[in-house]
């Protein structure tokens, strides 16, 4: 799938975006957010955040806790409508992760949660992840993660979002298509071990962590 469909498909189901989330993962993955953004705390005390395809503003939900300077950047309009109804006092940018339109080494972290699976060029993402942090700067990477292993835990969870979600999903936003896409994005992603080598020619791995039976990676990438 081309970037721009990709795009098209979030502006789509984004009326519906948050109230689907809610009901298929039983607000699990706001524990995820949390947990990660907790983890950050260990390594740096950062003043502005940039959360990369912030969707809706989930992640700026829990950013908005800690009292800094939040950012969000999406290439969705659809998403981004929905981030500023509820967040009036953040600054969007309608943007591609791969061309983020702020200056050079001005964030302390940068967040991209369930959303670099759905970049096509991550490596030049991470070009500019790399551009726009400080020097020491973090991202948090937070992201559904192919399996390099079977496991039968994780074959029930697999079963769960391969056939129950896009039902549920294609029933509530009437776009089945958009809810079979996400399960057979995470079959074509990176494995863990993956996703770490990408990041290493810029970046220090700090943490990497696998949740949900080993269905989400967590990970801590240092500037280098």
């Amino acid at each position: 799938m081309q970037q721009q469909e990709i795009v098209k498909m979030f502006d789509e189901i984004a009326p519906t975006y948050d109230l689907v989330n809610k009901i298929v993962s039983f607000g699990i993955d706001k524990k995820w957010r949390e947990e990660g953004i907790k983890e950050i705390f260990k390594f740096i005390k950062p003043n502005k955040v940039l959360d990369v395809a912030c969707g809706t503003g989930d992640m700026i939900e829990i950013w908005q806790k800690y009292n800094l300077e939040i950012c969000g950047i999406d290439p969705s309009k659809g998403m981004l409508k929905v981030a500023k109804k509820r967040f009036k006092d953040v600054k969007f940018y309608n943007s591609y992760a791969t061309e983020i339109p702020v200056k050079d080494k001005c964030a302390d972290v940068i967040s991209i949660s369930f959303g670099i699976r759905n970049v096509i060029d991550i490596k030049q993402a991470i070009n500019e992840f790399h551009r726009v942090l400080k020097d020491g700067g973090i991202v948090l990477v937070l992201e559904f993660i192919k399996e390099d292993k079977k496991q039968i835990l994780r074959e029930v969870v697999n079963f769960y979002s391969n056939k129950i979600l896009p039902k549920i999903g294609g029933l509530i936003s009437n776009n089945k298509k958009a809810y079979e896409y996400l399960p057979n994005s995470i079959e074509n992603f990176y494995t863990m071990e993956e996703l770490i080598k990408l990041f290493e020619h810029k970046f220090n791995t700090l943490e990497a962590k696998k949740m949900n039976f080993g269905q989400v990676g967590m990970f801590i990438f240092k500037k280098k």
